[in-house]
């Protein structure tokens, strides 16, 4: 790093107001709701709730401070004042350069939120052309944090004023239920029927691909656009959606340009601040609904599916090589393989890939050889994303890429973007994907994304005017 870099990013850090107000409260009944409600009141132009781990919320917001990133230049925010720094096309070298200038708040870690868009895969990995000039990453670093646990409630601000607010909130009485519309089950069918002839012929193009030995599996996803009106409402459908799923992680937030409510069903990467690196692979699906016995039935088929356990195993194979990338030599394990978990209205074949950083690399390097989610895109992963760009229409933006959490300490929390409504500007859209394989067919992959996309659609909520 040269010192005119450092020099640039320490001063935008040292500008950075420190979260200096602390208090502890008693813990909220129902932090889903509460993290919510903190969001609906609107205390800064970005936000987002973050559900990590163990049943632990957070809720961050801001205003000043930011820094996003694209394929030429990075730009940070704070105080007023604006900073900018060619990329040389690598965005993310410079945005951790960035967040590396953060300090610590006295003895307590700094956190920032942010996302990385499914672009930012081409850089990493495939044609640089390919990433466009749109936003590849951005994070806030919030003048206000809430931690929501089972036993007691975090409240870090940047001053009195913030801690007083938010304390408030925190101390009004839940609202009843305020009325929103709901689609009907034959609406919600209705939604996620759109564009399926055209996602059929891409699988088949895409099996084609893999016969001529081109690659060994592609993730190709299908785009739904939601209608204007009535408007989305994305906490309320958070609340919602949140209720009636399973997810590993799950996020509402209204950041960088872009909206979303999503229920991720496995997380990128997790890197703790010891170095323990781990990653969540999931892959082979089957519908899952309110009759234990046909889940069970579909849990057993799922198992023993030739053509999911082959889509699933690749996938492990090829975490195993990345994080072996990044990994101490002998470190890398695979500590559960071929689990079934439920995620709302699928059911998958999950495993768990773990091992320890080197001294010389951290979070972002791991994060360098992860991202995007090799359920995401597909084996290899180069190939599989020069196939996804011949095949699917449009950037996928924040679909397929991250949501994360992250700290001073080297801590890293990314959730991977999927069964999410997004919106951008005045479109709002949900989308979803399948694995293709040499034995896929377009039928099969078109149910999948049926499955997938319920456990979102059926818990859109829309505003009153």
């Amino acid at each position: 790093m040269s010192t005119g870099v450092r020099s640039t990013w320490e001063t935008w850090a040292s500008s950075i107001a420190p979260l200096a107000c602390t208090s502890i409260r008693e813990p909220c009944p129902d932090p889903a709701a509460a993290a919510t409600r903190l969001a609906q009141a609107q205390l800064a132009d970005q936000y987002m709730v973050y559900e990590a781990e163990a049943d632990v919320w957070h809720f961050a917001a801001g205003s000043a401070v930011s820094v996003t990133a694209d394929a030429t230049a990075i730009t940070a925010r704070s105080a007023g004042r604006t900073w900018t720094s060619r990329t040389d096309r690598k965005p993310l070298t410079a945005f951790a350069t960035a967040l590396s200038a953060l300090h610590d708040d006295g003895d307590e870690a700094r956190h920032f939120y942010g996302w990385a868009a499914f672009e930012l895969a081409h850089l990493l990995h495939a044609e640089p052309t390919t990433a466009g000039d749109q936003p590849l990453l951005h994070a806030m670093i919030p003048s206000i944090e809430v931690t929501l646990t089972g036993d007691r409630t975090v409240v870090r601000a940047v001053d009195e004023e913030w801690a007083r607010k938010v304390a408030d909130l925190l101390a009004e009485s839940p609202r009843g239920r305020t009325a929103h519309d709901e689609p009907t089950p034959e609406s919600t069918e209705g939604v996620i029927a759109a564009g399926t002839a055209a996602y059929g012929r891409a699988v088949s193009r895409t099996v084609a691909d893999i016969h001529a030995g081109l690659l060994e599996k592609a993730v190709v996803s299908r785009k739904v656009p939601l209608s204007a009106e009535p408007r989305p409402d994305f906490p309320a459908t958070y609340l919602a959606g949140r209720r009636a799923n399973t997810p590993a992680r799950s996020y509402l937030l209204d950041l960088g340009g872009y909206r979303a409510a999503g229920f991720s069903p496995e997380t990128v990467l997790e890197v703790g601040e010891d170095g323990r690196l781990s990653t969540q692979p999931l892959a082979g699906t089957r519908a899952r609904g309110a009759d234990p016995v046909e889940n069970e039935r579909r849990r057993v088929e799922l198992l023993t599916d030739p053509k999911e356990i082959h889509e699933h195993a690749v996938s492990v194979r090829l975490a195993w090589e990345e994080m072996e990338t990044v990994c101490r030599p002998g470190s890398v394990a695979v500590e559960e393989f071929m689990a079934v978990r439920p995620r709302g209205s699928v059911q998958h074949l999950a495993s768990r890939v773990t091992g320890r950083l080197r001294p010389e690399t951290g979070p972002w390097d791991a994060f360098a050889s992860l991202f995007p989610a090799i359920t995401a895109t597909g084996v290899s992963k180069r190939a599989a994303l020069q196939a996804l760009a011949r095949h699917e229409e449009g950037a996928r933006g924040l679909y397929g890429g991250a949501v994360f959490r992250g700290s001073t300490g080297g801590a890293l929390d990314a959730a991977l973007v999927l069964r999410t409504l997004i919106g951008a500007g005045d479109d709002v859209w949900l989308r979803a994907g399948a694995g293709v394989t040499s034995q896929s067919s377009p039928e099969r992959e078109i149910e999948e994304t049926y499955e997938k996309l319920r456990s979102v659609a059926p818990y859109l909520r829309f505003a009153e005017d």
